[in-house]
Order: C-alpha cells, then structure tokens, then sequence
C-alpha cells in the first residue's frame, strides 16, 4: 500500500511540474504587447489623438509599420504607402509636384510631408477626413493611387503567416480584419513625432542661432506666425493664400468638402517643420523653392472674394528679408527624424 501511494505521490508532482512548465510557457508566448510611452515633446500642446481604445504597444507599431511599407496594399503592389512618404524627404514625395498612383496616373495633390500627426484634428489639403484611424482608407482606395479593395488586401495579408504572427502578438489573436491594420497603422504614423531640430535645441538652451538666423526668426515672428504659429509652426486653419485655381485640376479645395462658397480655395495651412526637405510646395506642388513661396507672399498674392484677411496687403518682404526667413526656415530640418531606424523599412 505504502509503495502504491509512493508511485502516486510521484505521479502527481511530475504532472504537476508539466503542468507548471505548461503554464510558464504559455504565459511567455502569450504576455501581451509591450505598452509604448508617447512622449510629448517639451513645449508641445496636448495632441488631438490621445491612443483612447488604441494602445500604443511596440507590436502595434512594428505591425503598423511593415503595413506602411508593404506594396501589397496597392493593386498591382507598387505603392505602398512609403511610395509617396519617403522617410529622408520627411514622408513626403521627393521633388514631385503631385505624386504618382497606379496606371501610371498622377495623384491631384502634393503629398505632404507624415511628422506630429497626433496633433492634427482634420486630415488631407481639404480637412475631408476627420478620424485618422480611416485616413489610409483614402489613398488605399483612390484609383489614382493605390488602386485596392479593402477586402482584397485583407485578404493577401490573412495568406501570409508573418502577418497572422504579428496580429496575433498586437491584438491577441491571428484575426486580420480592416479595423485591426488600420489601428496599427494609426499606431505607427502618429508616432511620427519631429521634435529635435536645432530650432528645438535653442529653444532647450542646447544650441544658438546665427545672426542671419536670428534676424530671419525675428522676421519670421513678426510675419509669418498669424498662420504658422510655434511650435508645431501651422494652426491647422483653411486658408486662402492667394494662390489662382490650376484650370487643370480646378481644385477648389476646402469648397469640395463643406459646399459653402466662403471655403472656396481654402486649403489647409502646413505645418513648416522639415521644410527644407518637403519641396515642391503648395497643395498642387507649383512652388519648386522656399523662394518662390516668399515671392508669391511678396508679390504673387491673388486678390479674390475668400482671400485670407491677414494676405490682403501680401507680406512685403526685400531679397535680405527672404534670404534671412530662409536661414531661419532651414533650422527647422531633424536631421535625427529622418535618419531614425525606428522608422526605416524593417528588413
């Protein structure tokens, strides 16, 4: 009897050490994401996206990041998103007025450049999306640029195993549907944050700005900061900036969205961080300089019915002027931004 309990007893603990080591392995592959820190950049306001019902977490983002760059979300695989944000013009289109799409077509609109859009409240040239967690939709499906059906695409990445790996270890479960990549593509383009300009490291104490930059950021405060206000240099408002319609693309911008007349050739301010690097410039690309641009405030301004109050006088500006808020524009490249791995094409 002694002897039966004996073999019991063993029996019992080595199951017991099975089931343990069965529990901690589980545990190990099933611990959830990692929580990500959003960290707000010193000075910055509070952002518009907050991560409410979509948690930052390192698998979210690295998931949302091989979908960023993955050609398979366009149609005939040529277009992934990076296509037209390419990290080193600081995801915007290199030297291209308009970007291009599918079928060899052109996009109708220059790409701006993807950094701090955790702070923007309406999305696109016209403010037309309003929730940036649906904003991919819109190229995705666009047959001028990536050309998909959502479906589709749901459907080529639910065949591949990586995928059904890395929705698994964001979301808990192998399940790929639309809501799930668009919340980690969400993930991964607000963490686009550009914070580390020489700009910034004045603005810490870290740096000093060169005369002809300092007469250029004085000029630029006292001109420019009614529509380009700091830090994040755009206050997000539809303008007029006196740019005459491309009888082309006959782009009304915001008028297309709300209908009403007073929003006719109203686009929305960019913010001016890494412009040195996002030219061409204006929602069609017409301007190929800063230059241009200072000449069009300085003398190229269109007088019509919706021009912006603050434009009525144009910004007089003498060549010394513009060369100065072109040395102070330049500051506000991150070099640290564009060259930052996290950010890259994963290998």
């Amino acid at each position: 009897m002694a002897v039966r309990w004996s073999i019991r007893i063993c029996l019992l603990l080595f199951l017991g050490c099975l089931l343990v080591n069965a529990c901690k392995k589980s545990g190990s592959g099933n611990s959830g994401p990692h929580p990500l820190t959003f960290s707000i950049p010193a000075g910055f306001p509070a952002p518009q996206y907050t991560f409410t019902g979509n948690p930052l977490t390192q698998e979210g983002f690295e998931l949302g990041r091989k979908l960023f760059y993955d050609g398979r979300l366009s149609k005939d695989g040529n277009f992934p998103c990076s296509s037209c944000h390419q990290q080193f013009a600081a995801f915007s289109t290199y030297d291209h007025p308009l970007s291009h799409g599918f079928n060899n077509q052109f996009t109708f609109r220059n790409a701006p450049g993807l950094f701090n859009l955790a702070w923007n409240k309406e999305m696109h040239w016209d403010g037309g999306i309003t929730n940036i967690e649906v904003q991919p939709l819109a190229p995705l499906t666009a047959p001028n640029e990536m050309a998909e059906d959502i479906n589709n695409v749901i459907g080529k990445l639910q065949q591949d195993d990586t995928y059904k790996k890395m929705f698994r270890a964001a979301f808990g479960s192998d399940t790929i549907n639309s809501q799930r990549m668009l919340l980690a593509i969400t993930q991964f383009v607000t963490s686009l944050v550009s914070a580390n300009s020489k700009y910034d490291k004045v603005k810490l104490g870290m740096a000093s700005f060169t005369q002809t930059e300092q007469n250029g950021y004085a000029l630029f405060q006292s001109k420019c900061t009614g529509c380009h206000p700091e830090p994040l240099f755009t206050d997000h408002s539809f303008r007029n900036t006196g740019i005459p319609v491309d009888p082309y693309i006959n782009d009304l911008g915001r008028m297309r969205i709300t209908n009403k007349k007073e929003d006719s050739l109203k686009f929305k301010v960019p913010g001016l961080r890494n412009v040195a690097l996002t030219f061409p410039y204006g929602h069609d690309g017409r301007f190929s300089s800063i230059t241009s641009v200072l000449d069009h405030y300085s003398s190229g301004v269109q007088t019509s019915a919706t021009l912006d109050p603050l434009l009525k006088n144009k910004i007089p500006l003498t060549n010394a002027e513009k060369f100065y808020v072109l040395e102070f524009l330049k500051t506000l490249t991150d070099s640290t931004f564009i060259n930052d791995s996290r950010f890259a094409q994963p290998e």
